[in-house]
């Protein structure tokens, strides 16, 4: 196994904290908490560390925007 095995590919987004997330949502982290126990919003778990896939993120962004204000109706 070489070094550079050991990177992961540079097309690779870095995950996001909860603050970090909150922070791209304009919200809590409290409400990003809510949404991933929730399951609105997916996220990876290492062991007592939980990161949020920027692509997840981007997706339920894209989510609130088809459904509006208060969903689909």
């Amino acid at each position: 196994m070489n070094a550079a095995s050991n990177h992961p590919p540079a097309c690779v987004d870095p995950l996001l904290t909860y603050r970090q997330a909150a922070k791209v949502l304009g919200v809590t982290e409290r409400t990003v908490w809510t949404l991933v126990h929730d399951g609105a919003l997916p996220a990876v778990r290492f062991g007592r560390s939980v990161r949020i896939d920027p692509a997840d993120l981007r997706a339920f962004i894209e989510r609130g925007k088809r459904g509006g204000i208060g969903g689909e109706r």
